[in-house]
């Protein structure tokens, strides 16, 4: 119910607005001007129950930073913006586990991973699907272990299939890279911070103390072969006598997508396609590591960032030649496939 307006409530009102109120249901005094004590209630009065210090609208203030509460596309991408890298990261393998010493002695264990052909393969622009990014290819694969038509998508782009593919989304056009470009170690400036994202180990089916960190039941006192058991989970009054979803309970443990944020540069080698980071990456060795910006760290210097964009394109050039090349080269074996003619379109692709 609401509560009762108080005796003055509307005492403070000035000698202003007496032209603008009724006089024949007011009583105008000579300080203040008294409304009667009987109002309309309701919410389209502009009544409310609810406590002032609630403040309902605290979240959408101009003055918190955040843009304007929207569903469009427009604004989910702005609302991602600090979020979202300036540029794209890499795939890179894990070889190993090592240590490095400074000048003064002290130990860092690192992880050792390394660059095998990266290449730019496809990029995503905002009027054709709703964001940007690039599409990173690593490693090499035989075309006889490749399906049909991912071959197609490599012949028309001029690139042997690729073993891993991986997207990375950017923060707009000005990140994007020429479709072709092949990327280095130096990509990552030595001393920045980036984010490691991969594939934990496996370890199979565990149970409840390996996999929880459970501590079993008693050893004795009347306990029979259910010291590791995790007892009873389903049955009780209160609870529904069911099993609540996400109740911690036996199962497959590991292999699962990890990212360990915050990852210093420590070396990198374009002889030898190593980039060396300070910590540890989850998965095995010979997993596929996708290493972009820290997303939580400031990104490297512009003036960085812009001299390796110039490098990778220098060190690239004519692949706005090439790919045009190969996608005529596609257009005509992909005739020649559907005409029949397989020896010729054999012989084209042999030369290409």
């Amino acid at each position: 119910m609401a509560s009762r307006l108080p005796t003055r409530w509307a005492a403070a009102l000035t000698q202003n607005c007496r032209s603008s109120l009724p006089s024949t249901r007011v009583l105008i005094t000579e300080s203040h001007i008294l409304l009667p004590r009987t109002t309309r209630r309701g919410v389209q009065y502009g009544w409310s129950t609810a406590n002032p210090r609630t403040k309902p609208t605290r979240f959408n203030q101009p003055s918190a930073g955040l843009p304007a509460p929207t569903t469009g596309p427009a604004a989910a991408l702005k609302r991602k913006e600090q979020s979202t890298p300036l540029r794209t990261g890499i795939i890179a393998t894990k070889k190993g586990v090592s240590a490095m010493y400074n000048s003064k002695g002290q130990r860092f264990p690192c992880t050792i991973l390394q660059m095998d052909q990266v290449q730019v393969i496809a990029t995503k622009t905002r009027a054709t699907n709703g964001y940007w990014a690039l599409q990173i290819g690593s490693g090499q694969k035989e075309p006889g272990n490749v399906p049909a038509p991912m071959l197609g998508y490599f012949e028309a782009k001029g690139i042997s299939p690729k073993r891993y593919l991986a997207e990375f989304k950017v923060r707009g056009e000005e990140g994007l890279l020429p479709v072709g470009v092949q990327l280095q170690p130096d990509w990552f400036m030595v001393g920045q911070f980036v984010d490691a994202r991969s594939t934990g180990r496996g370890m199979g089916f565990a149970g409840g103390m390996k996999r929880h960190g459970f501590s079993g039941q008693e050893a004795s006192h009347g306990n029979s072969k259910n010291h590791r058991t995790i007892g009873t989970s389903g049955p009780s009054q209160g609870g529904g006598s069911r099993v609540h979803p996400g109740k911690k309970m036996p199962g497959r443990m590991g292999g699962e997508r990890v990212t360990v944020q915050n990852l210093r540069v420590l070396k990198v080698d374009n002889k030898t396609g190593m980039v060396v980071i300070n910590g540890h990456v989850a998965g095995p060795m010979g997993c596929m590591v996708m290493l972009s910006d820290a997303i939580k760290k400031n990104p490297p210097a512009e003036t960085f960032i812009e001299k390796m964009r110039r490098l990778t394109l220098e060190r690239n050039p004519g692949h706005e030649e090439r790919l045009q090349a190969a996608r005529e080269a596609h257009l005509e074996l992909k005739e020649m496939r559907k005409e029949g003619r397989i020896g010729e379109a054999i012989a084209l692709s042999a030369i290409l």
